[in-house]
């Protein structure tokens, strides 16, 4: 197997956008996760106030915060792709009576993936919230920000873990 390289490097190791030109047109699907971990007594207090904060509804601004970023990734990450992202799916949820986890989807069909796109928009969710609650504590820790799950490119992740290479489904 060929060793892997980095592809925002041109031949003359000068940084660069890479060229799609050649790649063909699939439906991308990407999934990330962040976890926002709370103080017991700071996620009992949002629990029973309906997951509001002094600043307003935490989970309804985090997904507002999160969509916003995911469709403005290409402004933050320098050799992004400027995308028009078809499907931005922002959830929240406890997993564990401290631990609230936030996950983005992002779709879309086109010749890349929206990877970065879902990170980002997992991300920025979790800084709101964090931004959100900060006024409750600052004890409060954003974590385990992964991908979770791609499909539609060269290779499909699940679980974070890259499950098979090949080429996506050309529309």
């Amino acid at each position: 197997m060929p060793a892997k390289k980095l592809t925002h490097f041109d031949t003359s190791n000068r940084p660069r956008m890479v060229d799609v030109g050649a790649k063909g047109v699939t439906v991308r699907v990407a999934v990330a996760e962040a976890i926002v971990r709370f103080p017991p007594e700071v996620a009992a207090a949002l629990r029973a106030g309906g997951l509001r904060s002094p600043k307003g509804p935490v989970i309804d601004t985090a997904i507002i915060a999160g969509t916003m970023a995911a469709k403005r990734t290409h402004e933050l990450i320098p050799f992004c792709h400027p995308l028009a992202i078809e499907r931005c799916k922002l959830a929240a949820d406890f997993v564990s009576d401290t631990e609230l986890a936030i996950r983005c989807e992002v779709a879309l069909t086109h010749k890349t993936g929206v990877e970065m796109e879902a990170l980002t928009g997992a991300s920025v969710a979790a800084l709101t919230v964090y931004d959100m609650c900060k006024a409750l504590s600052h004890a409060i820790v954003i974590e385990r920000v992964r991908l979770v799950e791609k499909s539609g490119g060269k290779r499909l992740v699940k679980a974070g873990k890259v499950v098979s290479e090949g080429r996506g489904r050309t529309r």
